[in-house]
C-alpha cells in the first residue's frame, strides 16, 4: 500500500485524498449525471467502485431499498474473484471472515445398503494450484460492503443513492446528456431478504427526471432497464425444483463442516458450509416439476424441504433449529438478447448497458453467478472511465458486449451441464466417478479462470505469445512471487496491480539488461512512446501505464542507481520516487521458468482488469506504440 506521496497520513491510509467531484459531492441527485447505476449489486457496485477511481466522471447508484442489503443469495467466491478483491485492497481482510474451500466430500448409495449414502471420494478444491488465492464463502451482502466502502475512500467519494426506483428512460440522442431517466422515490422497502416484496412505490411517490450520458442497468433477472431497451433473456428451463435454506442446525453428519455433492437414491444435496462456523447452505433436491406445474412448486413449504433433506442424508439426520432464509426455485438457464442498446440507440452507439443477473440467469449451484456478475462490472467500468475523461474513442464501448456476451454463454453452457448431472440420479451415471471427474477436469471455469478475450482493439493475440507461454493473451495475468529491489521484500507481481484504471505493462528484462536499457529510454524520451503519447499533460508520467521491470538476476545483484528512471517514476504534489516499480526472480520460483518468459526479453500488457492484452519483443518499440494507438486518443 502507498501513501504520505500526498503528504504526510496518519489516518487510514486506505482513504485517499478526495478530488474532482469528491471534493463537493451533492447529497441530492444532479439532473445531469455521468454515468447512472440502476442496482447495488455485485455487478452495480464493483463498475461504480472502478469510476470512484476517476475523480471527473460523475456516477451515482441508485438502489430501491431503503439501505444497505441484508441477506443476499450469493456466497460462493471463486478464486478469481479474490484476486480481485485483491486489485480492489480488501482480499485479506474478507479472507479472514470467510469460510475456505480446501477439499470436497462426495457421497454416494452405499453398494451394499442402497438406502444409506457413504463417502466414497474426497477431492481438494484446487488439485492443479490454479492459484494462491483460495476458494471462499461469505454472504453477498459483505462482499457489497467492501466494494462500497473501497468506492467511499475513493477520489471521487462513491456512494449508493438509497429510496430511488427505476421508472423508465428515453434515449433522445439529443446534446451532451442524450439518456433522459425517470425515477420514483420509494421508502419503506428494506429489501432485507430475496422474498421480500417491495411495500412502496405507490402512483403518488414524487418522480423526477434526470439525463445521464450512459446508464447501466444491474437491476436483477426481472430488470426494468432490460425491458425500457427492448431486451429480454431467452433460453429454456429444466423443470426441475430445488430447496435452498441457510441453517443452524445439529447433525451426526461427519462432513457438515465441508463441501458435499451428494447422491442418494432419495435426491441429491449440494452442501455447502458457511463464514461463521455454524451456518451452512443446503441445495436440496425436490425433483422433476410438471412443465404445466405454473409455479406450485415453489409453494412447497420449509418442513417439507427439511424432511426430503434428512430423506436424502439416511442413514443421517440433521435437525434445523434455525433458519434464516430460504427459497424454492426452478433451474433456468437464460442469456438476454443484448447486453446494450446499439441496436436501437438514434446514433448507433450503446448508451444503456447491462449487466449481472439482468443478462444472464442459471443454477445457483455452480456458484457463478455473483462472480461473473463483478467481472462484467469491472470490465465496463474502467472503460466508461477511459470514453469519459477523452482518454479512447467510443468504440471501446462496443468491446463490453463483444466479450462479456460470449462469457455468459460460456456460464449458460456450463452451467446447464453441471446442474443437469447434479440432479441426476445414481443409477442414470456412466460410472460412479462421472460427477467426480467432472468436477475435477472443469476446475479451471467455476475458479473463473476460463475466460479468454478475442482479438479485439484491446487484444492482440497470437503474434509472440512463445515469448511468454505462460501468460496468454485474452486470459488473466497469472501471477507469480518475485523479489522487490528496494526492499527485498517477496511480493506476488500480479498482487500490487491495483484497480486504479491503469494498465501495467511489465518489462521482463534480457540476461545482460542492455536491451531493456534501449527499451526503457525510448519509453521514456521518445515522441513514439506510449508514455509521451497518451499520459495527459501535466500528468504524473505513471498516471496512465504502471511501467515496472522483472530482472532475471537476484535482487542483490540488481543495482537500483544504474535503472532507468522509467522504472523510478516521480508521482504526487511533491513528485517522491516510486521505488515498487522494479523486481527480481526468485531462484527458488523464477517467474522466467514458471511462465515461460523468454531470456531475450519481453514486454507483458495488462488491461486494467487483470486480462493480458499483448506479448511484445523488447525490440518492437513502434508495433507496441501501434498498438496502445487503438486503445487511447493522442494527448
Amino acid at each position: 500500500m502507498q501513501f504520505h506521496h500526498h503528504g504526510y497520513v496518519s489516518t487510514d491510509p486506505r482513504i485517499e485524498p478526495a478530488a474532482g467531484v469528491g471534493l463537493d459531492r451533492p447529497s441530492d441527485l444532479p439532473s445531469e449525471i455521468d454515468v447512472l447505476i440502476v442496482g447495488s449489486g455485485p455487478a452495480g457496485i464493483v463498475a461504480a467502485a472502478q469510476l470512484a477511481q476517476f475523480p471527473n466522471i460523475v456516477t451515482r447508484v441508485v438502489e430501491r431499498r431503503d439501505g444497505r442489503l441484508v441477506l443476499g443469495q450469493a456466497d460462493g467466491i471463486q478464486a478469481r474473484s479474490v484476486e480481485t478483491f485483491q486489485a480492489f485492497g480488501f482480499a485479506e481482510e474478507i479472507i479472514k471472515e470467510a469460510y475456505q474451500i480446501t477439499e470436497t466430500s462426495f457421497w454416494s448409495p452405499d453398494p451394499a445398503r442402497p438406502e444409506n449414502i457413504v463417502r466414497s471420494s474426497v477431492t481438494p478444491d484446487d488439485p492443479a494450484g490454479i492459484s494462491e488465492f483460495p476458494h471462499l464463502i461469505v454472504n453477498q451482502a459483505r462482499v457489497i460492503d467492501y466494494f462500497a466502502q473501497y468506492a467511499r475512500y475513493s477520489p471521487a467519494r462513491g456512494e449508493v443513492d438509497y429510496g430511488y426506483e427505476f421508472v423508465g428512460l428515453n434515449v433522445t440522442g439529443e446534446g451532451e446528456y442524450p439518456v433522459e431517466v425517470t425515477l420514483r422515490k420509494v421508502s419503506g422497502y428494506s429489501g432485507a431478504g430475496i422474498n421480500t416484496e417491495r411495500a412502496a412505490g405507490s402512483d403518488d411517490a414524487e418522480e423526477i427526471t434526470v439525463r445521464a450520458k450512459y446508464v447501466i442497468g444491474a437491476d436483477g433477472a426481472r430488470s426494468a432497464v432490460r425491458h425500457s431497451i427492448g431486451g429480454a433473456l431467452e433460453g429454456d428451463q429444466s423443470f426441475h425444483a430445488w430447496g435452498v435454506m441457510d441453517v443452524l442446525s445439529v447433525t451426526d453428519f461427519p462432513d457438515i463442516r465441508k463441501k458435499c455433492i451428494i447422491h442418494s437414491e432419495a435426491g441429491s444435496i449440494l452442501h455447502i458450509p458457511r463464514e461463521g462456523n455454524h451456518l451452512c447452505r443446503i441445495y436440496v433436491d425436490l425433483g422433476e416439476v410438471d412443465e404445466n406445474d405454473g409455479g406450485k412448486v415453489r409453494e412447497t413449504s420449509l418442513e417439507e424441504v427439511i424432511q426430503q433433506a434428512n430423506a436424502i442424508l439416511h442413514p443421517y439426520t440433521i435437525d434445523v433449529r434455525n433458519v434464516p432464509w430460504h427459497s424454492v426455485y426452478e433451474v433456468a438457464h437464460r442469456v438476454t438478447n443484448r447486453f446494450d442498446d446499439a441496436a436501437t440507440s438514434p446514433d448507433g452507439k450503446p448508451r444503456v448497458f447491462l449487466m449481472g443477473d439482468a443478462c444472464h440467469t442459471h443454477s445457483a449451484k455452480a456458484g457463478q453467478g455473483m462472480n461473473v456478475s463483478m467481472q462484467d462490472g469491472w470490465n465496463l467500468g474502467w472503460k466508461l472511465g477511459y470514453v469519459l475523461e477523452g482518454r479512447s474513442p467510443e468504440s471501446l464501448l462496443q468491446t463490453y458486449s463483444d466479450e462479456r456476451r460470449v462469457t455468459a454463454q460460456n456460464l449458460i453452457d456450463f452451467d446447464r451441464e453441471w446442474s443437469g448431472l447434479m440432479a441426476r440420479k445414481p443409477e442414470e451415471f456412466d460410472s460412479p466417478k462421472q460427477l467426480e471427474e467432472f468436477y475435477v477436469q472443469t476446475a479451471e471455469f467455476p475458479a473463473g479462470f476460463m475466460t479468454e478475450y478475442t482479438e479485439s482493439m484491446l487484444t492482440r493475440p497470437g503474434a509472440h505469445q512463445e515469448l511468454a507461454a505462460g501468460f496468454p493473451i485474452g486470459k488473466r495475468f497469472k501471477s507469480v512471487n518475485t523479489t522487490r529491489v528496494a526492499d527485498a521484500v517477496d511480493v506476488h507481481l500480479g498482487h500490487h496491480h491495483r484497480a486504479d484504471g491503469r494498465y501495467r505493462v511489465y518489462a521482463f528484462a534480457d540476461a545482460s539488461g542492455v536491451a531493456l536499457d534501449q527499451w526503457a529510454e525510448w519509453m521514456l524520451g521518445s515522441k513514439d512512446s506510449p508514455l509521451q503519447r497518451f499520459t495527459p499533460l501535466g500528468a504524473d508520467v505513471d498516471s496512465v501505464f504502471d511501467v515496472k521491470a522483472v530482472y532475471q538476476q537476484d535482487h542483490h545483484s540488481v543495482d537500483i542507481s544504474r535503472v532507468s528512471k522509467v522504472f523510478l517514476p516521480l508521482s504526487g504534489p511533491f513528485q517522491l520516487v516510486d521505488y515498487e516499480k522494479i523486481y527480481a526472480a526468485k531462484a527458488d520460483d523464477d517467474i522466467f521458468e514458471q511462465r515461460g518468459v523468454s531470456r531475450d526479453g519481453v514486454v507483458v500488457v495488462v488491461r486494467p482488469d487483470h486480462y493480458v492484452a499483448g506479448i511484445f519483443p523488447l525490440s518492437a518499440t513502434q508495433e507496441l506504440s501501434d498498438f496502445f494507438a487503438q486503445v487511447f486518443l493522442e494527448r
